[in-house]
């Protein structure tokens, strides 16, 4: 059965090799995908959508807003999830909020007393870091973004810090024996929720606060090519 649902909010998350997708009604999720693409995200996200507005039971007529990450984020993935969303927002005539990826990986994270810090690959070894502090009860970053490595990452928390994103197993292990200031969030509580991008994307929206669909960009951080300084 269809459900009467309107003013269905799409959230696309296609930043690195970790996807997902929420639908989102301002009250509640009523579909959120995180699946593993590697680099097929051309091939996977329009079937994705289409099996959410099915599992949803919701019409695409219900649309009436979309959400993406905008990165930092590998060229290829953010390339194809900001083509479908601008171009959803285009034909349907329909808002459009891009929202910084580390932004609501951090907005998932419990309210603490402490700096933190949230990561994201960006290839060669390399992870996107942004900082953050708990203030006026929101997690908002306090300076610019940076590329380190973890062995570069670890003089910078001299503090008790929070640390969450993408790191592997060794990448922990590391920060484990090595910074006893870092506080490593749970590989469930660093995983990105494309519900919480929904969430603030709604605020967003009924605050006025979107984008052009015609001039959005993302930022990209290429794989396989140098980070520029």
């Amino acid at each position: 059965m269809i459900r009467s649902t309107k003013n269905i909010l799409l959230a696309l998350d296609t930043s690195t090799r970790t996807a997902g997708l929420a639908l989102y009604d301002g009250s509640e999720v009523l579909v959120e995908f995180t699946w593993s693409s590697l680099d097929h995200h051309t091939v996977e996200l329009a079937p994705a959508i289409a099996g959410a507005f099915e599992k949803a039971r919701v019409k695409h007529s219900d649309l009436a807003a979309l959400a993406v990450a905008r990165g930092p984020g590998s060229f290829t993935g953010l390339r194809i999830g900001f083509a479908l969303a601008k171009g959803l927002a285009l034909a349907r005539h329909i808002p459009l909020v891009t929202i910084p990826t580390l932004d609501f990986l951090a907005s998932a994270q419990p309210p603490r007393e402490l700096p933190m810090v949230a990561l994201l690959r960006a290839g060669r070894g390399r992870l996107a870091c942004s900082w953050y502090m708990f203030l006026e009860n929101a997690w908002r970053s306090t300076g610019a973004l940076e590329v380190l490595t973890v062995p570069e990452l670890i003089p910078r928390i001299k503090t008790n810090t929070l640390v969450c994103g993408e790191l592997t197993a060794e990448e922990r292990q590391l920060l484990n024996r090595d910074c006893p200031n870092a506080l490593l969030s749970t590989p469930a509580q660093s995983l990105r929720r494309t519900a919480f991008l929904a969430e603030l994307a709604w605020r967003y929206w009924h605050e006025g606060q979107i984008d052009d669909p015609a001039s959005a960009a993302p930022l990209y951080l290429h794989y396989n090519e140098p980070i520029p300084e």
